[in-house]
């Protein structure tokens, strides 16, 4: 099922602008309202095609848009692609499994697979981009010149190869965690009576019990994102995640789920584990020594939602490698490993040991002799 957006004043495809936060057209500026779009349905089966009637959107605002079902098309091995007709240029689209929304590589329309996206693959809710491609752009030139130790070269962040705007599937766990520990701790006292020193230390028997409630944790459900990448694009403005709908991924990538609730659960609940484990400890304070005796922590799922998080993929070009970056697509948060300067790394160090260096010379001379 191939979805693309139509503008009802010119006819040219359409895509989500994080700036009005409504489907516009790049060539007449028209722009329409996203919640006013049907919520997406079950995929149709047996190759049945739906006739969709722009009617239902609105009356004054009759946005029109191409929908295609694929039949029996040309399927590779184990089904990881899939071949569907651009309803622009008539060009074949091969997108893999996990491809939920592309553009066509030859005549560039933004291009939604509906039927990856509906019935048990539909998300529950979205975070649209608030960043667009140029202020993605500019912000990360302007962190590649922040580095203390980055090479001069890739300070001048002119060697971007490529900026992809991409929806990255996540499961989102409001999550229970109950737990008990029992702790031996101790107070020392040392005080001094008469010519003698005396150490004093009273033992004690501690019991913690706690029942925490833990909202929106995510796990990314991406086989080809990196779990410590998209980690560490948190956090995200929770309180801005909206229903889905198609519209929203036009003029970006996105791709479905690879793992369920219930396969990623095992990761959440060791990251829940620990931080329930923290706070246990955290608890117990006030004295000198603390033994944990005995610790149980039970954590179950509650409720889970699959979303779509927005993420900027940067692709950069330095020194005969590519060097991937991410960037929160809602708060701007970069992550990545940038390259290291070896001139630099040195120049700081011989520069912080020869400010000690000079320290310890004044020292010495205010001190009347060399230090020991």
């Amino acid at each position: 099922m191939v979805i693309q957006y139509k503008c009802p004043k010119c006819g040219s495809d359409m895509s989500y602008d994080p700036n009005t936060r409504k489907l516009t057209c790049p060539n007449c500026g028209h722009a329409a309202d996203i919640e006013k779009f049907p919520l997406p349905e079950k995929a149709p089966e047996n190759d049945e095609v739906e006739e969709f009637c722009p009617d239902d959107i609105s009356d004054e605002n009759p946005i029109q848009f191409d929908k295609t079902y694929d039949t029996e098309q040309n399927r590779f091995e184990g089904d990881e692609a899939l071949e569907y007709c651009c309803n622009n240029c008539g060009a074949v689209i091969i997108a893999d499994a996990d491809t939920a929304a592309t553009t066509c590589s030859f005549c560039g329309a933004p291009v939604v697979l509906g039927d990856r996206l509906s019935g048990s693959l539909a998300p529950a809710k979205i975070i649209p981009f608030k960043i667009t491609k140029e202020q993605a752009q500019e912000a990360f030139k302007k962190w590649c010149r922040s580095g203390r130790f980055t090479p001069k070269d890739f300070q001048m962040a002119n060697r971007i190869k490529s900026i992809q705007g991409m929806y990255i599937p996540f499961w989102l766990y409001d999550v229970n965690s109950a737990g008990d520990a029992d702790a031996t701790c101790t107070r020392v006292r040392t005080f001094r009576r008469g010519d003698y020193d005396y150490t004093e230390t009273s033992y004690y028997h501690v019991y913690r019990r706690v029942n925490l409630n833990y909202e929106n944790i995510p796990a990314d459900a991406s086989a080809k994102m990196n779990d410590a990448m998209m980690d560490k694009l948190e956090p995200y403005r929770y309180d801005e995640l909206i229903r889905f709908n198609m519209p929203y991924l036009a003029g970006y990538l996105a791709e479905k789920y690879n793992y369920t609730d219930e396969d990623l659960f095992p990761r959440i609940r060791e990251r829940i584990d620990r931080y329930t484990d923290e706070y246990i400890r955290g608890s117990i304070s006030g004295y000198t020594t603390v033994h944990i005796n005995r610790k149980d922590i039970r954590s179950r799922n509650l409720h889970s939602d699959y979303v779509l998080l927005p993420v900027w993929m940067v692709c950069y070009d330095y020194n005969k490698a590519e060097h991937t970056f991410a960037m929160n697509g809602q708060t701007g948060k970069i992550v990545g490993k940038p390259p290291k300067s070896a001139g630099k790394i040195a120049a700081w160090f011989f520069g912080v040991s020869g400010c000690i260096f000079i320290l310890q010379k004044l020292i010495s001379l205010i001190l009347g002799g060399p230090l020991l």
